[in-house]
């Protein structure tokens, strides 16, 4: 079996699957065109978010057998092709769930505590205590949209510190457990004092977060999203934050990235990410709540098992 490694991953994928006889070959400086031309003779190949495999692509990988996504996320992907082709997909969601939960938890942590302000404020010799003022987790209720591998990870974080915990699921049934409990949507935004969003990118999913969405939440909400940037409707959430009803927001997903996640696509800021940057309600990452060190080796682990599985 030959696979082409289109994107980078940690070396142990290719390892593995060379130790079951696959022949593995490099493409990461390949452009599209160059991986179409080659893509018919080879029966895997691995990516994360930069390649979209697309109709065209399907054409041209007449061989295919299956495709390997380095992370959660499957929207690069067209997955009614994939079906209609035969071509098995597989994803590691399970690798990164704990550094987003710890991400997430930080950076609620963060802004609950003011720890970035109060850090730069000591460093320019500004001493504010009363104005520092933090709240403690266990104090508050979180609730969870979506509880996969992420939104589990952060519950289990949250449940250190006594935090109530709510979560939300649409496609699943009964899955109340030790660290959270199953609540209807409309239940959940009345009563959290945190949102946080753990959902791929669907139609369904995207601009979720809305006005209609945030009318619905608890005055002095604070959203946490470490899912897709456009889950989340910018121009909303700065309204909201603007009149009152969003207290703040943990950001680490923004709707103007790029589609390989890899920068702001843009070069005039847009009016709602220009008010998000300069608030001081606001923590914002670049898209690294799953970025860890221990993340890059369990993602390819995870999906060495899974081809294996299938294909050794």
């Amino acid at each position: 079996m030959k696979v082409l490694f289109i994107d980078t991953v940690h070396p142990i994928l290719e390892e593995q699957l060379r130790a079951h006889g696959m022949e593995c070959t490099p493409g990461y400086g390949w452009s599209r065109e160059q991986i179409l031309r080659e893509v018919g003779s080879f029966q895997g190949i691995v990516i994360r978010s930069r390649t979209r495999i697309d109709a065209p692509f399907f054409e041209a990988a007449h061989a295919l057998k299956w495709i390997a996504r380095s992370g959660s996320g499957l929207e690069n992907i067209d997955l009614t092709a994939a079906q209609r082709h035969g071509v098995m997909v597989f994803n590691s969601p399970e690798g990164n769930a704990q550094a987003v939960g710890e991400h997430a938890t930080g950076m609620l942590l963060n802004l609950l505590n003011r720890i970035s302000l109060s850090d730069a404020e000591v460093r320019r010799g500004v001493w504010l205590r009363e104005e520092n003022r933090g709240r403690e987790l266990n104090a508050i209720r979180v609730g969870l949209i979506g509880y996969g591998h992420t939104g589990k990870a952060f519950a289990k974080c949250l449940s250190g510190f006594g935090c109530e915990v709510w979560a939300y699921d649409k496609y699943l049934n009964n899955y109340s457990d030790a660290f959270a409990t199953q609540q209807p949507l409309h239940t959940l935004c009345e009563h959290c004092d945190v949102i946080s969003f753990h959902v791929p990118l669907t139609a369904e999913t995207r601009h979720m977060l809305n006005s209609d969405f945030l009318n619905q939440c608890k005055d002095g909400v604070i959203i946490i999203n470490t899912s897709r940037g456009k889950v989340c409707n910018t121009e909303d959430l700065v309204a909201a934050m603007k009149g009152g009803k969003v207290f703040g927001a943990c950001l680490d997903v923004h709707e103007y990235e790029t589609a390989s996640f890899e920068s702001l696509g843009f070069e005039n800021i847009p009016a709602p990410m220009a008010y998000l940057l300069q608030s001081q309600r606001t923590v914002l990452t670049p898209h690294v709540a799953g970025w860890t060190v221990e993340s890059y080796t369990k993602l390819s682990e995870y999906l060495a098992k899974k081809i294996l599985a299938q294909f050794s």
